[in-house]
């Protein structure tokens, strides 16, 4: 009998065999998944002109600590319920003051313990010089509109406490190179009393209870929107006459911002507001 093809045979499954258990195992490769694009307006802040990180003093004696250690157990004391009732931590993590010139109203947001904001309360703005529209430059009177940060707490402020925005940002400086204005400004503040000059004006307690509750979240951890009026009840229409040809850009930012926030009830707004509303 002849053998040689059989042996042949088995010699060849057994290689076969072996180079089987040897090859590496083939990796499925993950599907890669498309992004979903987000339909919303996403703001596009402008920082090609930095705005120089300077550190601001004023003359005085009191300290932030001396404010806090004099005002702050009843500011609190005031605060507490309005976070307990928005379901908020006290202090948050995060802060947003969203200012509406026309309605003369400056409502302060938190997020709670799931990222949503919430409204905690409202105060009326005592003053507020100016008309609708972005301030441009130095003496004009007008309270900004945009995007801001607070740079600094003055405890010695001439209207009993102030908190400094940081205007000109670098939008409004960039606007202004492109325009070749010059002399823009500053020293824009929310500060105590009832007088203003292009800055809000809150009084003297409301200023007590922001300027704790700031040092409090930490200044670096809040946002400050300004807006012409409240764009959730109406949209930011076109500029007026006279304005710029950049507000519109400047206004949509505005109102993606503002629309992160849920506009209050009527009744609640009314009710934690006072005076009727001033429009510009």
């Amino acid at each position: 009998m002849n053998t040689k093809p059989f042996v042949l045979l088995l010699v060849t499954a057994f290689v076969a065999l072996l180079a089987g258990c040897s090859s590496p195992k083939v990796q499925k490769q993950p599907v890669a998944v498309a992004a979903v694009p987000k339909k919303s307006f996403k703001p596009k802040y402008l920082t090609r002109i930095p705005v120089p990180d300077i550190p601001f003093s004023f003359p005085g004696s009191r300290t932030v600590e001396d404010v806090l250690r004099t005002y702050g157990p009843e500011a609190v004391e005031r605060l507490a319920p309005h976070f307990k009732r928005a379901g908020v931590d006290y202090p948050p993590k995060e802060l947003t003051l969203l200012g509406l010139k026309a309605e003369r109203r400056l409502e302060v947001w938190a997020p709670d313990r799931r990222g949503t904001n919430k409204l905690i309360r409202t105060y009326d703005i005592q003053a507020a010089s100016g008309m609708r529209g972005p301030k441009l430059r130095e003496g004009d009177r007008q309270v900004p509109e945009g995007v801001y940060k607070l740079v600094m707490l003055n405890p010695n402020s001439d209207y009993h406490l102030s908190m400094k925005i940081n205007y000109p940002n670098s939008f409004d400086r960039f606007q202004a190179s492109m325009e070749g204005r010059s002399r823009l400004g500053g020293d824009i503040f929310i500060h105590g009393k009832a007088v203003s000059a292009g800055c809000l004006a809150m009084g003297d307690l409301p200023i007590e209870d922001l300027f704790v509750l700031v040092s409090h979240v930490g200044k670096e951890n809040v946002k400050v929107v300004i807006a012409p009026y409240d764009p959730r009840e109406r949209p930011l229409g076109p500029a007026a006459e006279g304005m710029p040809d950049w507000v519109p850009e400047l206004y949509q930012t505005i109102a993606y911002e503002a629309g992160q926030l849920q506009p209050p009830p009527r009744n609640q707004a009314n009710a934690e507001t006072a005076g009727s509303p001033r429009r510009f």
